[in-house]
C-alpha cells in the first residue's frame, strides 16, 4: 500500500518524504489556504520534493469550470492530479478530462455508488473519507472494504485512497482492506514508526552496552 502525506506544509513534506517511505502529497483548498502561499508555487514545489502523485483540486462547482482548472492544473507538471469533487458536474468533467489523459483524484466519496461511478467516469484515483463517516456513528472502513470488492470484481483500474485517516489503527486497517493508497496527516504519520516497547528497548541495550565498555 502507498502512502501518501496529506498536507501542503512543505517542511513537513520535506520531513517525511526524508524517511524514504512517502509515495505521494495529497492537498485541498484548506490546506493550502492555512499555509498563506500562492497555489501554482505550493503544488510545483511539493512536485520538486515527492516523486510521486500530487493532488490539487479545482475550486469551481460547474463542469466547465473544472475543465479549464483541470487543464491548467495538469500543465504545471506531470504529477499533478487533478482532484475533483463527487458531484454531477464533477462527474461531466472527469468523464471529460479522464478520456483526454489528465490523472485524476475524485474527492467527497462517501458511499460505493460514488466510487462505482466514479470508476466508470475514468478516475485514477477515488477518496473515501472514512473519519467522517466514523464521526456519524458509521464504520468508515466498511466503505473501503466494500469498494475494493467492486472494482476487484469488475476489473476497475481505480485505485482506492484512504481519506480522512484519524490514527494509526486506520493506516493498518486500510492496508488490510486492500485498500491502494492511505493519504495520513503529518500528525498521525509522525506517530506510525513509533512503539514504548521499541523505544524501552533500545535504552535497554544502549545502557547494557554502555555498562559493558565501563566494565
Amino acid at each position: 500500500m502507498k502512502l501518501f502525506l496529506d498536507s501542503a506544509n512543505l517542511s513537513h513534506i520535506r520531513e517525511i518524504a526524508s524517511w524514504g517511505v512517502l509515495d505521494g502529497v495529497t492537498t485541498n483548498p484548506t490546506l493550502v489556504a492555512k499555509e498563506g502561499r500562492d497555489f501554482k508555487e505550493t503544488i510545483l514545489e511539493i512536485c520538486g520534493i515527492v516523486d510521486g502523485p500530487v493532488s490539487a483540486e479545482v475550486v469551481s462547482i460547474e463542469a466547465p469550470a473544472m475543465i479549464r482548472e483541470a487543464h491548467e492544473y495538469a500543465a504545471w507538471h506531470k504529477n499533478v492530479y487533478v482532484k475533483l469533487p463527487m458531484t454531477t458536474e464533477g462527474l461531466k468533467a472527469l468523464s471529460k478530462v479522464s478520456k483526454e489523459g489528465i490523472k485524476t483524484n475524485v474527492t467527497l466519496i462517501f458511499q460505493p455508488n460514488q466510487a462505482l461511478l466514479a470508476a466508470k467516469a475514468g478516475a485514477s484515483i477515488v477518496s473515501p473519507f472514512i473519519g467522517r463517516l466514523d464521526d456519524i456513528s458509521q464504520v468508515g472502513m466498511e466503505i473501503i472494504r466494500t469498494v475494493t470488492t467492486i472494482y476487484r470484481t469488475h476489473g476497475y483500474k481505480t485505485e482506492v485512497l484512504v481519506a480522512s485517516v484519524r490514527d494509526p489503527n486506520h493506516v493498518v486497517e486500510a492496508a488490510v482492506a486492500g485498500a491502494h493508497i492511505a493519504t495520513v496527516p503529518y500528525d498521525v504519520f509522525k506517530k506510525l514508526p513509533n512503539h514504548p516497547l521499541t523505544d524501552l528497548g533500545l535504552k535497554r541495550f544502549l545502557d547494557d552496552w554502555n555498562s559493558a565498555k565501563k566494565k
